[in-house]
C-alpha cells in the first residue's frame, strides 16, 4: 500500500521535470538574494538578468519569463531545496559555483551586505554541497572586484 501512496506522488505533476527547470531554479535562488534584505534595488534585479543571460543560453524572451517566474516561485516557496536539487541534478559541481558567484554578485550589487543575504547564501551553498572554502573563495574573488 506505501508503495502504491508513493507512485502517486511520484507521478504527480509537481514533480515532472518542466522545460528550463534549471533555468528557473537558478532564477529563483538568485531572487532569494534579492529578497533577502528586504529591499529590492534596480542593480541587484539588473545583475539577476544578466547572469542568467550569461550562464544560459536563451533569447530575452525567455530570459524575461524565467526571471518573472523564479522570482514568483521564490515567494511562494516554503523552502530551498526543491531548487537546489534541480540544481544538483541538472548541473556539474564547476556551474554550481559559477551560481554560487552569482549569488554573491547580487548581494555586493548594491555595495552593501546584509546579514541576511550572507545568510541565505551560506544555506544554498550547503544545500548546493558546496564546501566551505569554495564558498568564502567565491566571496573574495566577487568582493575584490567591486
Amino acid at each position: 500500500m506505501l508503495k502504491s501512496i508513493l507512485n502517486l506522488f511520484k507521478d504527480s505533476p509537481e514533480v515532472s521535470q518542466s522545460p528550463h527547470q534549471v533555468e528557473i531554479a537558478t532564477a529563483a535562488l538568485l531572487s532569494e538574494v534579492v529578497r533577502a534584505d528586504s529591499l529590492s534595488d534596480e542593480r541587484e534585479l539588473a545583475t539577476l538578468k544578466q547572469l542568467i543571460r550569461e550562464n544560459f543560453d536563451l533569447t530575452e524572451e525567455e530570459i524575461t519569463n524565467i526571471v518573472s517566474v523564479g522570482e514568483k516561485r521564490s515567494e511562494e516557496a516554503v523552502d530551498l531545496v526543491q531548487f537546489t536539487k534541480a540544481l544538483n541534478e541538472g548541473m556539474s559541481a564547476e556551474h554550481k559555483e559559477r551560481v554560487m558567484r552569482g549569488l554573491w554578485q547580487i548581494a555586493f550589487a548594491d555595495a552593501t551586505l546584509s546579514p541576511d543575504e550572507e545568510h541565505i547564501i551560506r544555506k544554498i551553498a550547503d544545500l548546493l554541497y558546496i564546501p566551505h572554502s569554495r564558498f568564502i573563495k567565491a566571496k573574495l574573488e566577487v568582493q575584490t572586484t567591486k
